[in-house]
């Protein structure tokens, strides 16, 4: 598919994430620049729901496409449509029950593992959120067909799924106390990707349509964004051993992938994620309270100096900061602009300035 009803230029577009993909330069740096076209884009934000009724998700879809309609898609922006039951989702199709909020904008998991001599973290197809989740995601590449894409879900794997089910304190004491029971319960979890990641992707016709994360970032194959949020509360020997296994294992499935680095205590694990040599990129996120992150041009630059391509989301003006310090390979810009006009002057900025 080469042309979207709301971006024209689609295929140009494809051409630059092939090129950020590569480490590659056609004529500016990848950017994913969005902008209001009218008053409706500022009003309609798009949103996702912890859990619909079918009667508000046909809303929620109709309410994406009014935006996306009223949505300036700049440069390499691709418009996409994302769902979630919330974080702890991955969690749940394996049999956590998950607590919605009121507002139902996000959701959570009550820790139940007691021991994990008795767990079994298996796919049920016949699971309530997952036979949902199918049926949503389906539901939305068909209504989307011809305009703009679906997304691929927020994946909470790997270690992160058995924090939610345990608690995030229980678990570090485990490591301590049960490290051979973990290493089990680990190989349970590490298989469930595979099949939970192939069928989002075929039931949202990402195999034709390409496919793009909640880090917008597009990619003409199999792509996620991959993570382990709970490492910041562990020992780099600790993470060596149960996290990244799992993530080289998850990202040597993908064709591309991003990790998502959150916060400064992850720091520390930053030398073995640019060493594993399946991951493309890692987007940085410093953190609540910490510097924004073009105050972080070291550790921006060490990403990019191991090969590895990084997310740069900033203002215009921070932008061309950006470009001076990094330059245009193996980033790429995730930029909302105030108006069409001040996206294009960008763009065009960034073509004479490469």
């Amino acid at each position: 598919m080469d042309l979207l009803k709301y971006k024209s230029d689609f295929k140009e577009a494809k051409q630059y994430w092939n090129a950020f993909w590569n480490k590659e330069v056609i004529d500016r740096p990848c950017i994913s620049i969005t902008a209001p076209l009218d008053e409706k884009s500022k009003k309609l934000r798009p949103y996702q729901r912890a859990r619909c009724s079918d009667t508000e998700f046909d809303k929620v879809l109709i309410d994406f496409d009014v935006w996306a309609e009223s949505t300036y898609f700049g440069a390499d922006a691709v418009p996409f449509f994302r769902f979630s039951f919330g974080p702890d989702q991955f969690s749940s199709f394996l049999g956590a029950e998950l607590t919605v909020a009121e507002d139902k904008q996000t959701s959570w998991v009550n820790p139940y593992v007691t021991d994990w001599k008795t767990v079994k973290l298996q796919l049920n197809e016949d699971n309530e959120n997952w036979k949902k989740m199918l049926y949503y995601i389906n539901k939305a590449s068909k209504f989307g067909e011809g305009k703009f894409i679906t997304g691929m879900i927020d994946l909470h794997s790997n270690m992160d799924c058995l924090s939610a089910v345990r608690d995030p304190a229980n678990l570090c004491m485990d490591i301590l106390d049960c490290p051979e029971e973990l290493d089990k319960v680990m190989k349970q979890v590490r298989s469930q990707y595979v099949p939970i990641h192939k069928a989002i992707h075929e039931a949202g016709a990402m195999v034709d349509r390409g496919c793009i994360g909640w880090i917008p970032c597009y990619a003409e194959g199999k792509f996620a964004v991959v993570q382990c949020d709970f490492m910041c509360m562990i020992s780099p020997e600790h993470a060596r051993r149960f996290v990244m296994p799992a993530v080289a294992e998850e990202a040597a499935y993908l064709d591309y992938s991003i990790f998502h680095l959150d916060g400064a205590n992850a720091l520390v694990h930053l030398d073995d994620i640019l060493a594993i040599p399946d991951i493309d990129a890692v987007q940085w996120v410093p953190g609540a309270g910490k510097p924004p992150l073009i105050e972080w041009m070291d550790i921006l630059k060490k990403i990019i100096k191991a090969k590895k391509g990084t997310q740069l989301y900033c203002t215009v003006e921070e932008a061309k900061i950006f470009h001076k310090e990094l330059g245009p390979q193996g980033v790429f810009y995730d930029i909302g602009a105030t108006s069409k006009k001040e996206a294009d002057d960008l763009i065009a900025w960034f073509k004479k300035n490469t």
